[in-house]
C-alpha cells in the first residue's frame, strides 16, 4: 500500500429483506430456485392503475436492522420516487427513502474495536436482474420489488482488510437480527464500494470511483486494494481520477469503467404520492427490540474468555453453532464442543453436516460429561458427535449412540488389571517385559496396545497404562 496518499472508503451495501412477500405487492419473495419471471405482479411490472401497498412484516424488518446497527430509529419517515431509467425495473422509477429514511445514524464495531459510523439506511425495492450474453440480454424480474434496505456508511474506513472486516460484521449483524437470509451468492447481501485517495494530511477527500454490486468479502478486499494502486499510479503520473462506476472481473483481478457516476439531481426525486408518510410509536420499536437475537457482541464477551478470539471469530460466521455453545454452562464443555464445531468445520467432507439440525443441548451435556468421565476418548466423542447428524441416530441419546459404536471404555479398575495380567502372562510379552525392566520405557506403549487389543478397544488407556507401570515396578 502506498505511504503517499490516504484511501478513504465509504459502503453501501444492499440487504434484500426475507420477507414472505415483496414490499409493494402480495407475490412470493423468495425467488430462490424459482422459474425466472414467474414471481411478478403487475404492481411490480408498473401497470396503469397498479397502486404499491407496503408489507408491513419489512417495517419490523427494517426496526429490527435499525437496532442491530446501534442506529436511531426515526418514528417519522416517508418514501420517494427516483425518477431513473432501470432496464429491469419496468415501471421506470424506484419507489425508495432519501429525505427522510427510517434508520438514522448508527455505528458498527468491528471484532479489533474500531467503530465505523453508519450515515443511514433506507428503506426501498429492488430492481430485476439482468443477465448479458455477446450479443443480447436476458431480464429477469423475480427480484423487482423485493425489499431492501441501504446501509450507508460514512466514509470512514481506510484500509482494505477494515472494509472486509466491516463488510463481514454487516452480514453478521443482519443475519443474527434475523432480517436476512444472507446469502451471498444469491445476491441477499450486495456491497457498493466507493474509494479515494487524497495526500495524507489534506482536508479534503480526492475524486472517488464506485465499483458495485460485490457479494463477496474477499472481492470487497480485493477491489479495494485493487483501486489503490491504479488511482495511485494515475495521481503519480500527474493525471486526474474519474469520478465513474466501474465493474469488477473477480477473474482477472481488475476494475473496468462502465459509466460516469450521477449525482442526486440525476435521479430527480420526488416524494411518493401513492404512500403517505410512515408513523412509526415507541413502543413498537421497543417491541421489536425485545424480539431482537443475542448479536455477535454478546457471543464475544461470553465466549472470548473461553476459547480465545480466534476460535470465537471462526464459529462466529456460524450462528446456529455459537447458540449452541451458548446453552451450555461450564467453560470446559464449550472449550470441548467448540472445538468439536470447529473440526468438522475444517473438514471439507463434513462441513456440510453443519447446515442440517445440529444436536440437542441434551446430547451435549451428555457427551462432555462422558467425556469427562473417561468414557470417551477424544477420537470416541468425534465419532459420537458426528453420528448426531446422522438421521437414523440423530434422535438417539448420547449413551445409546456410544454404546451402538462400541466406543465406551472400560474405567473399573478391577477388569482393567484382569486385563493387564492376562497379558503379562502371555509368552510374547516377556522380552517387552524384559526391555522396560532394563530402562526401554519406549515398550510400555506396546504393552499399552496389547491390552487394548485384548479389550477390543473399550479399556481407557490412560489407565491401563497406570495399571501396567504399577505391576511392572
Amino acid at each position: 500500500m502506498t505511504t503517499e496518499y490516504l484511501p478513504t472508503i465509504g459502503i453501501e451495501c444492499h440487504v434484500q429483506l426475507s420477507t414472505k412477500t415483496k414490499l409493494f405487492s402480495e407475490v412470493d419473495n423468495d425467488a430462490r430456485q424459482k422459474e425466472p419471471n414467474s414471481c411478478v405482479s403487475p404492481v411490480d411490472y408498473g401497470l396503469p392503475g397498479m397502486l404499491p401497498r407496503l408489507n408491513h412484516t419489512a417495517i419490523l424488518y427494517t426496526i429490527r436492522a435499525g437496532l442491530a446497527l446501534n442506529a436511531k430509529i426515526n418514528l417519522n419517515s416517508r418514501f420517494d420516487r427516483k425518477h431513473y431509467y432501470y432496464p429491469d425495473l419496468p415501471k421506470g422509477y424506484q419507489i425508495t427513502q432519501m429525505y427522510s429514511p427510517i434508520i438514522g445514524a448508527g455505528s458498527v464495531e468491528l471484532p479489533d474495536g474500531t467503530i465505523i459510523p453508519i450515515e443511514h439506511a433506507h428503506l426501498e425495492e429492488d430492481a430485476g436482474k439482468l443477465s448479458h450474453y455477446r450479443d443480447y440480454s436476458l431480464v429477469d424480474l423475480n427480484r423487482a420489488g423485493t425489499p431492501l434496505i441501504e446501509i450507508v456508511s460514512e466514509p470512514a474506513i481506510h484500509s482494505a482488510a477494515a472494509a472486509r472486516d466491516y463488510a463481514k460484521e454487516l452480514w453478521r449483524l443482519m443475519t443474527y437480527a434475523g432480517v436476512t437470509y444472507g446469502d451471498l451468492y444469491n445476491g441477499n447481501m450486495r456491497f457498493d464500494v466507493n474509494i479515494s485517495l487524497a495526500p495524507k494530511g489534506s482536508k479534503e477527500l480526492g475524486t472517488r470511483a464506485e465499483v458495485k454490486n460485490l457479494n463477496s468479502f474477499r472481492s470487497v478486499e480485493r477491489v479495494i486494494e485493487y483501486e489503490i494502486k491504479r488511482q495511485t499510479r494515475i495521481l503519480q503520473q500527474g493525471g486526474q481520477v474519474v469520478q465513474e462506476t466501474r465493474g469488477w472481473n473477480d477473474a482477472t483481478g481488475e476494475t473496468t469503467d462502465q459509466r460516469s457516476k450521477e449525482s442526486a439531481a440525476d435521479y430527480r426525486y420526488m416524494p411518493e404520492p401513492d404512500l403517505p408518510p410512515l408513523r412509526l410509536t415507541p413502543e413498537l420499536v421497543e417491541a421489536e427490540r425485545r424480539q431482537l437475537s443475542p448479536l455477535p457482541a454478546w457471543y464475544r464477551e461470553r465466549l472470548t474468555p473461553v476459547i480465545g478470539s480466534d476460535l470465537t471469530e471462526i464459529l462466529l460466521d456460524h450462528q446456529p453453532l455459537v447458540a449452541k455453545l451458548a446453552e451450555l454452562d461450564d467453560p470446559q464443555a464449550i472449550k470441548l464442543v467448540a472445538n468439536l464445531f470447529s473440526s468438522v468445520l475444517l473438514a471439507e467432507e463434513n462441513a456440510s453436516l453443519l447446515n442440517d439440525e445440529l444436536p440437542s443441548k441434551t446430547q451435549l451435556a451428555d457427551l462432555v460429561t462422558m467425556r469427562n468421565q473417561n468414557e470417551l476418548s477424544s477420537t470416541a466423542a468425534k465419532e459420537v458427535f458426528l453420528k448426531y447428524f446422522d438421521p437414523e441416530m440423530h434422535y438417539k441419546d448420547t449413551r445409546t449412540i456410544a454404546k451402538e459404536l462400541g466406543v465406551i471404555q472400560e474405567n473399573d479398575t478391577a477388569a482393567l488389571e484382569a486385563l493387564v495380567d492376562q497379558v503379562l502372562a502371555q509368552p510374547t510379552t516377556a522380552q517387552a517385559q524384559a526391555d522396560y525392566h532394563n530402562g526401554q520405557t519406549k515398550v510400555l506403549g506396546f504393552l499399552v496396545g496389547q491390552v487394548m487389543k485384548a479389550s477390543h478397544g473399550q479399556a481407557n488407556p490412560t489407565a491401563v497404562q497406570e495399571i501396567l507401570r504399577q505391576k511392572l515396578a
